[in-house]
């Protein structure tokens, strides 16, 4: 190939990787998380009661679910990069649908619809990309597509603090904007879809490890009860229980999102380095290790050192598991993006379980934060002796 080409090449693989980056950002960072930090701004305002506006958040949970199981039937109908900008699209307009201040089907439905967009661009948009990225460097590449949904975790505690300022129907204006901005850069990017592999008469059936594909749901699912205390309960934990006041609390959110811009990246690099198994476990000891730390030490060195990895985490186990994937169904893109489909669900559906359960635990045990913390490294600790024990039955 001549240099020309080669850069030519290059060029494609980092703005179809830009592209990704832009559709996690837009459909899960902005979308879900930035309603965090509006969510109390829009009480105050008397758009909704408290009730009714935790209900919208769970909107969003119930649609990226929806979405994740969806994801495969639509890009079975509809071209890969044609789907991906109307997902962006879909959640772009949820923001300027919610600057209507509607009444609350309307709002609730429109923060059903962004989860949906969000959950099917987790699916699709990151194998789309990886498909056209030379295997040695789909670590890096992955932990920058999934750095979108870090960015949206500290954009939260960041640009939406100074949009309200504006108002908070100016703030829905303002994150519609930019999700639209976004979606315009990431709109030529998307790769054309792989021409289909000419049929074979003789190809023998492929072979996938059921086994290990199944746990890898599993310690995938686990992981997302695990990082759910750090997710719901950390600002309140500094806030009441040691009495350090919500601005403190905000400051660790803040750590938070930092360690969730770096992680994917970090961690995508660590996997090229070291493999993609190997670099899961790895993850699973420092998680464990990291969601424990708040029941050993309420220093603020302890809580910030927690809160800036399990931040990194958060977003950052996502390109370890779909690396996995692609190792263990090497060379069956089909395979690969059903499989992807299935662990995203088996995420959304523990995530949105371990929220629940943890609130019925919160509010039934007067508040008590270290245990949502225990329970936590417990089903981290679980994970890991899943993929260990796995490990061994296979070999």
């Amino acid at each position: 190939m001549r240099r020309s080409e080669t850069i030519e090449a290059g060029v494609g693989m980092w703005r179809a990787t830009l592209a990704g980056f832009c559709a996690c950002l837009v459909g899960i960072g902005l979308a879900r998380f930035a309603y965090t930090p509006l969510l109390p701004a829009i009480i105050d305002a008397g758009w909704f009661a408290a009730a009714a506006a935790a209900y919208l958040g769970a909107a969003n949970l119930a649609g990226y679910l929806a979405g994740a199981l969806l994801a495969r039937p639509m890009a079975a109908h509809v071209p890969g990069p044609v789907l991906l900008r109307a997902m962006m699209l879909l959640a772009s307009a949820m923001f300027f649908a919610c600057a209507l201040q509607p009444a609350f089907l309307w709002f609730f439905t429109w923060r059903l619809l962004s989860g949906i967009s969000g959950g099917a661009l987790m699916v699709l948009a990151a194998p789309t990309v990886l498909a056209h990225i030379p295997p040695a460097r789909r670590g890096l590449a992955s932990g920058a597509i999934f750095a979108g949904v870090g960015l949206g975790i500290a954009a939260s505690g960041t640009l939406v603090p100074l949009l309200l300022r504006l108002g908070v129907q100016q703030a829905w204006i303002g994150l519609g904007g930019l999700a639209l901005v976004l979606t315009l850069i990431a709109w030529s990017g998307w790769p054309a879809p792989a021409a289909p592999a000419p049929p074979t008469a003789v190809a023998p059936p492929a072979v996938h490890p059921t086994r290990q594909l199944r746990a890898l749901y599993g310690e995938y699912a686990l992981n997302a009860a695990g990082l759910v205390p750090h997710m719901i309960f950390l600002v309140d934990y500094v806030a009441r229980d040691l009495g350090q006041g919500l601005e403190v609390g905000a400051h660790y959110w803040v750590l938070f999102g930092l360690g969730a811009v770096a992680g994917p990246v970090v961690n995508g690099h660590i996997a090229d380095r070291i493999g993609f198994a190997a670099a899961l476990r790895l993850a699973f000891v420092v998680e464990i290790a990291a969601v424990g730390l708040p029941l050993l030490s309420s220093g603020a060195m302890g809580l910030a050192v927690s809160s800036l990895v399990v931040g990194a985490f958060t977003p950052g186990i996502v390109p370890l598991v779909l690396g996995r994937v692609h190792q263990l169904l090497h060379g069956d893109a089909a395979a690969q993006k059903a499989a992807w489909s299935t662990a995203t669900t088996s995420f959304a559906l523990l995530q949105a379980g371990g929220a629940y359960g943890m609130s019925f635990l919160f509010a039934h045990t007067g508040g008590d934060d270290r245990l949502l913390f225990a329970l936590g490294a417990v089903a981290i600790v679980l994970a890991l002796l899943l993929d260990l024990t796995t490990m061994r039955q296979t070999r």
